[in-house]
This record gives structure tokens, C-alpha cells and sequence, in this order.
């Protein structure tokens, strides 16, 4: 989840993507441990992070962290060599929004998160009642941020922060979440062996990195601890009703809906920068994809994010609040379109255009299931082309003595047909 202000949230947008999004990766295999750190993020002996924290203590301190709380955060933190390697090396490409929902909103995602709507039925109803926003919203923001808390980081997220915050590459941004995460410790909400969370310091259920926690976490049972860490996910997803909530969700308004335009519609009207009345989009032809006309929510922006020939939205100022949690179109889209799934609503009606190497999602899940039976297995058939996939064509490739290039395409289908 992203900070508190704007000017942050822009700013670490494509720091925290992969950080925040390991719900939308592939499930861990039967038989391995989702709570042990994988082993290239354990501490390793650096003599010059040593210094460095030697240093920080006395701006901790300055800064108004006691030396309790910082002999208990610090005396235990180490150098994680993983998390550098992390944030040197994230993926620079944008995932196709058909391929993102594909993953956000997956058939198992969806049954998922309607049972957690009829499990945690009564927490939701008072988080809605006092927040003003839908449970089904605080549902998806869950599913898309841990998996409903299956993946919520088990990296110690002192060592994560300080480890960033020595390398410097973001120093003084990491510091001042160090700083945060050093309160939030000394508020008591957590130990410093409860603290865990993403690679980049994001935390719990639905999380959050320190500076949005001290703005928006709630302790919504008032026991005295704001926990997003624990089992129970109460705290947290109060606290993402809160965070919308503060950030002006308005209850009854749809993020957006899924609109038909007119032929000949003038594409120059759309992006968000664009916003009309319902009614004047209604007098162009624009239409629900029934036919009718939208219902007025305000003034309203029409979005192509798969070009002009794949699905187009019609937008309101709850999209805007979304991107105040993540700033990127294709989460905002995912928490939507997720939470109009939960709640009984279709999956998305347009039609996609194929992909740069011309392949349908149809033609793509074909690819997955012919190389998994030919024997080498993808480990799925969702359509989207991960590393997974492309390690099994490469496999395949290389066995029948062609260009290894980890690359789906066409031919390679027909080749498998």
C-alpha cells in the first residue's frame, strides 16, 4: 500500500509494484514453508552496514525514538543482501490489464474472497457502518494486497527498511520509514519479531508501509494494539476502510462500470483527465453493456486501457480514491472489477485484442495446456506468460532442437496442435 500523501504515493509506485503484488504471483508448492525467509534474504555480516546503524541510532534518537524500543529493533537487525538485489533488479514491464485480471480476479480469487465475505460478514458490516465504505471493497483490496492474508511477507521488516535505507539508493525515503516502523514499535502495536512484511517494508493484510500505518491503521476493537499482523484481519481491514474512507470514498458510487461506445465515438475524449457529466456522455451514445444508460454518479471520465478496440469504462471519483492506495490504473481496475465480482457481478464483457505476438488469452491457456501435457509442465493454464511458462517453452525449445528464446507465439501453438 502506498503513503499518505499523494507526492509519495507517485513516488513509490513502481518501487513497492513487485513488493506489494506477491498475492498476484503463483501460489507456493505443496510441501514448502510460506513463513521461512527464503535464504537470500538472511542477514549477511557487512561491516559498513554496521556503521551506518551505529550512526542512524543517534538520529533515532533525535527523532524521538527511546532506547528501549531501539535496542530492541536494532540489536536484532542485519544486512539482507536479497532485499538490495530486489530492488536493483525489479521487472521494468507493464502487465497487460487482461493478463492483470486474470490473476486478480481468477475464478479461485473470487470464490475466495465470497467466502471471506460470508465468513467475516459481521466484521465487514461494522467496518461498512462506520466507514461509509462496501464490504465487498475492503474484501478486494485484501485479495489483490495478501491473497485474503495468505501472503502477507515474512521478511523482518526492520532488517528490510535499514537495509535500503544504508544502500541509498532511496536512503532518505527508507530512513524516514525506518524512523516510522522504530514508532510503530514504540507504540507497542508490535515486536520487532511480529514486524514482518514485504521485501520493501509493506505490512500485513493489507499492507501498508509505516507512514500510511501511523496516518490510517485503526485499532477498530479498542484493545490498545493496531494489529494488521496477526491472524485475525480485523485491525487491518478496518484500516483500509479508513485509509478509502479518509481519502473520500463515497458509499453507493461505483469505481466504474463497463461501457459500449457509439461507432465513430471520438477516441480524443477519453482518459481520466476528461470528465463529463453522465448525461453528455449519454447524449454521445455511450451506454452500459446492456444497452441502458448509466445512471448518473457525477462527473464521470471514459478509460481504454487496452487501446480502442478492447474493453472501455466509465469512471468516477471512487477510481480516483483507489489510485490514492496504489496509483496504478490496472490495481485500481483489479479492485474494482474484483469487488463488482464478489458481489454477484459478470467478468469483463469486452473483447481484448491480441497480443504483440498475436495470441488470444483462449490461444495462450491452449499453449499452456499442450506443453504441461507434452511434459513440461507451466504450472497452470491462466493465460498469462510468466516465468513458469517461458521456462517450459524454452524446455520444450531446446528438446526439439529450436531457437531457445522462452518466447509463445503462434507457430509455436500450431507446432503443439
Amino acid at each position: 500500500m502506498q503513503a499518505n500523501r499523494r507526492l509519495v504515493t507517485l513516488g513509490l509506485a513502481a518501487t513497492l509494484l513487485s513488493a506489494c503484488s506477491s498475492s498476484l504471483r503463483s501460489p507456493a508448492r505443496s510441501g514448502s514453508n510460506p513463513r521461512a525467509p527464503e535464504p537470500q534474504l538472511l542477514p549477511a555480516p557487512n561491516p559498513a552496514y554496521d556503521a551506518w546503524l551505529s550512526a542512524f541510532r543517534g538520529r533515532a534518537s533525535a527523532a524521538g525514538i527511546d532506547d528501549s524500543t531501539l535496542n530492541q529493533a536494532l540489536n536484532a537487525a542485519g544486512f539482507l543482501p536479497g532485499v538490495v538485489e530486489r530492488d536493483r533488479n525489479q521487472t521494468e514491464f507493464t502487465r497487460s490489464l487482461e493478463d492483470y485480471l486474470a490473476i486478480a480476479a481468477s475464478p479461485d480469487r473470487v470464490s475466495t474472497g465470497r467466502a471471506m465475505l460470508v465468513q467475516y460478514a459481521q466484521v465487514l458490516s461494522e467496518i461498512e457502518a462506520r466507514y461509509s465504505v462496501e464490504a465487498a471493497v475492503v474484501t478486494a483490496i485484501w485479495g489483490l494486497e495478501s491473497n485474503y492474508g495468505a501472503r502477507r511477507g515474512n521478511v523482518p521488516v526492520i532488517s528490510a527498511l535499514s537495509t535500503l535505507a544504508f544502500d541509498g539508493r532511496r536512503g532518505a525515503f527508507f530512513e524516514q520509514q525506518l524512523i516510522a516502523a522504530l514508532r510503530i514499535l514504540q507504540n507497542g502495536d508490535v515486536s520487532a519479531q511480529g514486524m514482518t512484511g514485504s521485501w520493501a517494508g509493506a505490512m500485513g493484510h493489507t499492507q501498508f508501509i509505516p507512514t500510511s500505518y501511523l496516518a490510517y491503521a485503526v485499532d477498530f476493537r479498542g484493545d490498545g494494539r493496531r494489529d494488521i499482523w496477526s491472524e485475525d484481519p480485523t485491525d487491518a481491514l478496518a484500516s483500509a476502510g479508513a485509509y478509502l474512507s479518509r481519502s473520500g470514498w463515497t458509499r453507493g458510487q461505483p469505481w466504474g462500470v463497463e461501457v459500449r461506445l457509439p461507432s465513430g465515438f471520438n477516441m480524443g475524449q477519453t482518459g481520466r483527465s476528461s470528465t463529463r457529466a453522465g448525461s453528455d456522455w449519454a447524449a454521445q451514445g455511450v451506454r452500459n453493456m446492456d444497452g441502458g444508460t448509466v445512471p448518473d454518479h457525477g462527473a464521470a471520465s471514459i478509460i481504454i486501457p487496452s487501446g480502442p478496440s478492447g474493453p472501455a469504462f466509465m469512471t468516477f471519483r471512487n477510481f480516483t480514491v483507489i489510485t490514492r492506495y496504489n496509483n496504478s490504473e490496472n490495481y485500481v481496475i483489479g479492485v474494482g472489477h474484483l469487488s463488482d465480482r464478489l458481489r454477484g457481478g459478470p467478468a469483463i464483457r469486452g473483447n481484448f485484442p491480441p497480443d504483440a505476438q498475436g495470441l488470444s488469452i483462449a490461444d495462450r491457456q491452449d499453449l499452456q495446456r499442450r506443453l504441461t501435457a507434452a511434459g513440461f509442465d507451466t504450472q497452470g493454464s491462466d493465460g498469462v506468460i510468466g516465468p513458469n511458462t517461458r521456462a517450459a517453452i524454452s524446455a520444450y525449445q531446446q528438446s526439439a532442437s529450436l531457437p531457445v528464446t522462452g518466447e509463445p507465439s503462434l507457430d509455436l501453438l500450431n507446432r503443439l496442435r
